[in-house]
Protein backbone atom coordinates (compact mmCIF):
# COMPACT_ATOMS: atom_id res chain seq x y z
CA UNK A 1 0.00 0.00 0.00
CA UNK A 2 1.59 3.62 -1.01
CA UNK A 3 1.62 6.43 1.54
CA UNK A 4 0.58 9.53 0.65
CA UNK A 5 3.49 11.94 -0.15
CA UNK A 6 3.42 15.14 2.33
CA UNK A 7 6.20 17.81 1.59
CA UNK A 8 8.61 18.57 4.62
CA UNK A 9 10.69 21.74 5.03
CA UNK A 10 14.17 19.89 3.60
CA UNK A 11 11.95 18.78 0.41
CA UNK A 12 11.26 22.27 -0.75
CA UNK A 13 13.65 24.11 -2.92
CA UNK A 14 12.90 28.22 -3.94
CA UNK A 15 13.20 29.55 -6.91
CA UNK A 16 12.91 32.63 -8.57
CA UNK A 17 10.75 33.71 -11.55
CA UNK A 18 10.90 36.72 -13.38
CA UNK A 19 7.70 37.91 -15.79
CA UNK A 20 7.67 40.62 -17.90
CA UNK A 21 3.98 41.96 -17.71
CA UNK A 22 3.91 44.02 -20.80
CA UNK A 23 0.71 43.81 -23.36
CA UNK A 24 0.08 40.67 -20.47
CA UNK A 25 -4.00 40.64 -19.60
CA UNK A 26 -4.28 41.42 -16.06
CA UNK A 27 -6.27 38.35 -15.21
CA UNK A 28 -4.51 36.05 -16.60
CA UNK A 29 -1.19 37.16 -15.60
CA UNK A 30 -2.18 37.41 -12.01
CA UNK A 31 -3.85 33.83 -12.12
CA UNK A 32 -0.27 32.44 -13.02
CA UNK A 33 1.88 34.21 -10.72
CA UNK A 34 -0.73 33.07 -7.90
CA UNK A 35 -0.23 29.50 -9.33
CA UNK A 36 3.80 29.74 -9.17
CA UNK A 37 3.72 31.44 -5.43
CA UNK A 38 1.04 29.17 -4.10
CA UNK A 39 3.84 26.00 -5.52
CA UNK A 40 0.51 24.26 -7.34
CA UNK A 41 3.07 23.99 -10.67
CA UNK A 42 5.37 21.56 -8.66
CA UNK A 43 4.46 17.68 -7.82
CA UNK A 44 5.65 18.37 -4.16
CA UNK A 45 2.25 20.78 -3.13
CA UNK A 46 0.97 20.41 -0.09
CA UNK A 47 -2.22 22.81 0.28
CA UNK A 48 -1.23 23.98 3.88
CA UNK A 49 2.44 24.21 3.17
CA UNK A 50 4.24 26.75 1.26
CA UNK A 51 6.00 25.09 -1.47
CA UNK A 52 6.15 28.29 -3.69
CA UNK A 53 8.72 30.07 -5.80
CA UNK A 54 9.22 33.94 -5.84
CA UNK A 55 8.15 35.84 -8.42
CA UNK A 56 9.43 39.29 -9.66
CA UNK A 57 7.10 41.31 -12.14
CA UNK A 58 8.44 44.26 -14.22
CA UNK A 59 7.01 46.56 -16.67
CA UNK A 60 3.69 46.28 -13.92
CA UNK A 61 2.67 50.12 -15.59
CA UNK A 62 2.67 48.47 -19.19
CA UNK A 63 -0.37 45.92 -18.38
CA UNK A 64 -2.93 45.17 -20.71
CA UNK A 65 -6.74 45.77 -19.73
CA UNK A 66 -9.83 44.39 -21.89
CA UNK A 67 -13.26 45.84 -22.50
CA UNK A 68 -14.11 48.80 -20.39
CA UNK A 69 -12.80 48.02 -17.36
CA UNK A 70 -10.74 51.12 -17.32
CA UNK A 71 -13.42 52.91 -16.17
CA UNK A 72 -15.91 50.58 -14.70
CA UNK A 73 -13.97 48.59 -12.29
CA UNK A 74 -13.42 50.11 -8.96
CA UNK A 75 -11.32 49.71 -6.13
CA UNK A 76 -12.84 50.23 -2.83
CA UNK A 77 -11.33 50.63 1.04
CA UNK A 78 -13.13 51.67 4.02
CA UNK A 79 -11.27 53.78 6.76
CA UNK A 80 -14.11 52.24 9.55
CA UNK A 81 -15.16 56.05 10.42
CA UNK A 82 -18.07 57.51 8.78
CA UNK A 83 -18.17 58.45 5.18
CA UNK A 84 -14.98 56.60 5.17
CA UNK A 85 -15.01 54.75 2.16
CA UNK A 86 -12.93 55.27 -0.31
CA UNK A 87 -13.32 54.84 -4.43
CA UNK A 88 -10.87 54.66 -6.99
CA UNK A 89 -11.50 53.16 -10.92
CA UNK A 90 -8.83 51.51 -12.48
CA UNK A 91 -7.76 53.68 -14.45
CA UNK A 92 -6.52 56.11 -11.80
CA UNK A 93 -5.22 52.95 -10.00
CA UNK A 94 -3.02 52.40 -13.10
CA UNK A 95 -1.85 56.40 -13.35
CA UNK A 96 -1.24 56.70 -9.73
CA UNK A 97 0.15 52.85 -8.39
CA UNK A 98 0.61 50.64 -10.84
CA UNK A 99 1.61 48.35 -8.96
CA UNK A 100 -0.78 47.95 -6.07
CA UNK A 101 -3.05 46.85 -9.74
CA UNK A 102 -0.87 43.48 -9.96
CA UNK A 103 -0.52 42.73 -6.21
CA UNK A 104 -4.33 43.65 -5.43
CA UNK A 105 -4.91 40.49 -8.58
CA UNK A 106 -2.61 37.98 -6.94
CA UNK A 107 -3.46 38.93 -3.51
CA UNK A 108 -7.01 38.04 -3.96
CA UNK A 109 -6.42 34.85 -5.64
CA UNK A 110 -4.50 33.30 -2.58
CA UNK A 111 -5.77 32.08 0.58
CA UNK A 112 -6.26 34.69 3.45
CA UNK A 113 -4.59 34.43 6.57
CA UNK A 114 -1.15 33.35 7.59
CA UNK A 115 -0.19 30.82 5.03
CA UNK A 116 -1.29 33.38 1.87
CA UNK A 117 0.48 36.67 4.02
CA UNK A 118 3.43 34.50 3.81
CA UNK A 119 2.85 34.07 0.10
CA UNK A 120 2.52 37.67 -1.12
CA UNK A 121 5.97 38.38 1.00
CA UNK A 122 7.69 36.45 -1.89
CA UNK A 123 5.95 38.67 -4.62
CA UNK A 124 8.01 41.65 -5.63
CA UNK A 125 6.98 44.02 -7.97
CA UNK A 126 8.02 46.74 -10.29
CA UNK A 127 6.34 49.58 -12.66
CA UNK A 128 9.17 49.86 -15.21
CA UNK A 129 11.84 47.36 -16.68
CA UNK A 130 14.29 47.81 -13.53
CA UNK A 131 14.98 45.37 -10.38
CA UNK A 132 17.57 44.69 -8.17
CA UNK A 133 17.00 40.84 -7.91
CA UNK A 134 19.74 39.69 -10.13
CA UNK A 135 21.36 37.63 -6.99
CA UNK A 136 18.27 35.33 -7.03
CA UNK A 137 18.89 34.33 -10.37
CA UNK A 138 15.85 34.35 -11.63
CA UNK A 139 14.88 32.09 -14.49
CA UNK A 140 12.73 34.16 -17.13
CA UNK A 141 9.06 33.02 -17.41
CA UNK A 142 6.52 33.42 -20.28
CA UNK A 143 3.09 33.77 -19.58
Amino acid sequence: MNKTFVAKKEDIKRSWYLVDAKDKILGRLAAKIATILRGKHKAIFTPYLDTGDGVIVINAAKIRITGRKLKQKVYRRYSGYPGGLREVNLETMLKNKPTKVIELAVTRMLPSGPLGRDLVKKLKIYADDKHHHQAQNPVILEV
